[in-house]
């Protein structure tokens, strides 16, 4: 048998989680299949590459040896197959746009007005819960752009090589029923909701280390957060089961309402990033200028949330002395 890089990331899917079982249920593989893999592996370098026991599986010489190869290996066949990858989409950087986008409320309308603009160009779009995947996506060339948003001053991850640039900054509002007692108010204190019910979409978004601290600085521990997907958290605000956090360009749906929450203590970065070396880098200004227009373009559904802005320059689009626009 010669041995092949999937056979490298058995035995690294093996040292990583330190048994066979756990291996084979990240790999997605039967545990007899993986057992009889790994022997074949062995017979083919020489030797056992582990000690198992009820304890799990430790590397033996020889497999730390294979470990460390397999580590330098995989690594730099990944690499070469993102750079591979972005070449081959090198021809004409103009004739598509793939976009990756995280419960983003400004993709349709970016996607209007460059199909507008540019009515040759293809353009697609791709939808995660996860800025990581997109990233990683993006850096391997098989997006153009992620369109994500992250909590606060938080950015991406920067394993990924990505530029990101800043599209908007936005308080954070949160989303009740029409006939929630607090429906009524132009603004809600956070501290106010500390008896209510939560639900989020999964993945990346406030519900997490930001929403915590926001809720411990306003003295209360959350209740109980439901998650579900979008169609699911609408529901469950409509049935007045829980409220939800979202974000200022939510587009109105009948029998809910958006309020902003007092303080602003949660704010939502909308960004546009791509990879500095990828055909999309060439046209990564216009698009990032459009991404800007398309949520002026949002903001017309929100006639209170524009004139608020209007006196709260810290938020909105946020140029820089230059007159561009931020960098994440």
């Amino acid at each position: 048998m010669n041995l092949e890089l999937r056979h490298l990331r058995v035995v690294c899917a093996i040292a990583e989680t330190g048994s066979v079982t756990k291996a084979a249920s990240t790999l997605g593989l039967a545990q007899p299949a993986l057992t009889a893999q790994l022997q074949r592996i062995e017979r083919a370098l020489g030797g056992p590459l582990f000690e198992r026991d009820r304890r799990g599986a430790r590397p033996t010489a020889l497999g730390e040896l294979v470990l460390d190869r397999a580590r330098v290996l995989l690594p730099a066949m990944k690499g070469l197959q993102d750079e591979a990858a972005r070449l081959a989409g090198a021809g004409d950087p103009l004739s598509r746009y793939r976009f990756g986008g995280v419960n983003s409320p400004i993709l349709g309308r970016l996607v209007h007005r460059l199909a507008a603009e540019r009515p040759e160009v293809q353009i697609t779009t791709y939808a995660s819960w996860s800025v990581d995947e997109l990233a990683q996506l993006v850096a391997g060339g098989r997006l153009d752009f992620a369109l994500t948003g992250v909590c606060g001053d938080a950015t991406p991850s920067a394993e990924s090589g990505l530029s990101w640039r800043e599209v908007a900054v936005d308080p954070v509002f949160v989303l009740l029923p029409q006939t929630h007692p607090m429906a009524g108010r132009d603004e809600v204190r956070l501290v106010d909701l500390r008896r209510e019910q939560w639900v989020a979409a999964p993945g990346d978004g406030c519900f997490g280390d930001c929403f915590a601290a926001a809720c411990a600085r306003a003295g209360f521990t959350p209740r109980k957060v439901y998650e579900a997907d979008v169609r699911g958290c609408l529901d469950l605000v409509d049935a007045g089961e829980a409220v939800a956090l979202c974000q200022a360009t939510f587009r109105p749906v009948a029998g809910l309402v958006t309020r902003r929450l007092a303080g602003t203590p949660l704010r939502w970065r909308l960004l546009l990033g791509w990879h500095p070396d990828a055909p999309a880098a060439r046209v990564a200004e216009p698009v990032l200028e459009t991404a800007v227009a398309a949520y002026t373009d949002a903001l017309a559904n929100h006639p209170d949330y524009l004139a608020w802005l209007l006196a709260h320059p810290d938020f909105g689009v946020q140029p820089t002395t230059a007159g561009g626009v931020r960098t994440a």
